[in-house]
């Protein structure tokens, strides 16, 4: 049995932007050069699938992630936004695009203005410049602060810094001279990412000829240093690796880690909608193909049955230092039975990995450093 309509849920947009001027070490994500002929034939196919979505509220969220959305001319940024606003009919709450330094231009800020963006995502990932050459980020420390102050002088006060540790090379005083010069800065929001090693990026190819090794004690510090220096400087920490003043915390993805819908457009971009998760193929080419057709190919088809959606709203609930409600999915997600998970909450608090208290469950200090454990014993718990 598929769950009731949730046509009560926020309902979010997610714009994949697949167009980078260059690969860094790390990333294992779809891009393409940003080639004149392929950027037109990208705006060309999201118009056209947009026409094909039929949304059945307005959307709350929109968020423009990539590969690197900044690329885009302030033209073709002026154009995406509009055929937006004009498939959705309004702006919404919040709207964010993820930009890198190297590409942050006044003229772009000015058009993203216009259209109603009210979040930019900064992808810093360092301030240090043998961390950022160990990453193969293009981008200097000195760029970094030119796009901070273009950013600022824009009228942007809602921003947030992406920041990445245990970079190989990368010293515990460095990650931390990075915590303090984020806080320095304040911007509203500070995401922190432990860097993993993706396949078929150079850092996995260095990783299997012995030239780096990960530490998982020395990732586990770093949490924890992270999470004492950010609290200490006034940041609420609401997820693992996120932290904002209060009131900036990222709505778009408190509604994703939620399990509410969401409608993906652009090649590999992910949707949950109409009871179907599903995704883009990965090619800009043949997700073109779909869309001029008027037949999109989906990728990954899954439905959205109650188990998936508590699950998963379980394992991504607990990933936030609010918790979870139990009382509230059960109310929300009526067919799926809650009370077979009893033993499991039993066993984990008796192993300090969750706290209880009431009808509310969240992972303790040691739990969230051992938050995948905890979603892979939920699935099993689940699919007994």
């Amino acid at each position: 049995m598929e769950p009731a309509a949730p046509a009560h849920r926020p309902l979010g947009v997610y714009v994949h932007v697949p167009f980078c001027s260059s690969t860094c070490d790390f990333c294992a994500f779809y891009q393409e050069e940003p080639k004149r002929a392929d950027l037109d034939r990208y705006l060309d196919g999201i118009v056209k699938e947009l026409a094909l979505t039929k949304p059945d509220r307005p959307a709350e969220t929109f968020f423009w992630g990539g590969g690197t959305p900044s690329v885009l001319p302030a033209e073709d940024m002026l154009r995406l936004g509009r055929a937006l606003l004009d498939h959705f009919g309004q702006a919404p709450k919040e709207w964010t695009i993820e930009m890198a330094p190297s590409s942050v231009k006044a003229d772009k800020l000015d058009a993203l203005k216009s259209l109603g963006v009210n979040r930019i995502s900064l992808g810093v990932q360092s301030f240090d410049d043998a961390t950022l050459t160990a990453l193969g980020r293009r981008q200097s420390p000195t760029q970094v602060y030119a796009a901070i102050e273009l950013i600022r002088a824009a009228g942007f006060e809602n921003l947030n810094f992406d920041l990445m540790f245990s970079v190989p090379g990368q010293k515990t005083e460095t990650w931390l001279a990075d915590l303090a010069e984020a806080v320095r800065l304040a911007p509203a929001h500070i995401s922190t990412y432990c860097l993993t090693f993706e396949e078929d990026t150079v850092l996995w190819l260095k990783l299997a000829k012995g030239q780096v090794r990960p530490d998982i004690q020395v990732d586990a510090n770093l949490y924890e240093t992270t999470w004492t220096f950010l609290k200490a400087a006034g940041y609420h920490q609401y997820e693992i690796s996120n932290y904002a003043h209060k009131g900036r915390e990222c709505q778009h993805n408190l509604s994703t880690w939620a399990m509410d819908e969401w409608i993906g457009l652009g090649p590999s971009a992910a949707s949950q909608f109409n009871g179907q998760r599903y995704a883009n193929p990965p090619d800009l080419t043949r997700w073109l193909a779909g869309v001029e057709a008027g037949t999109p190919e989906h990728v990954d088809v899954i439905p959205l049955t109650p188990t998936l959606l508590a699950s998963d709203a379980l394992i991504f609930g607990l990933r936030l230092n609010a918790g979870v409600n139990l009382s509230t999915l059960c109310k929300r997600f009526r067919d799926f039975s809650f009370a077979k998970l009893e033993p499991l909450w039993a066993k984990l608090i008796e192993e300090k990995l969750l706290e209880r208290n009431g009808s509310v469950i969240r992972l303790s200090r040691s739990g969230r450093l051992l938050a995948d454990r905890v979603g892979v014993a939920i699935l099993e718990a689940v699919e007994k």
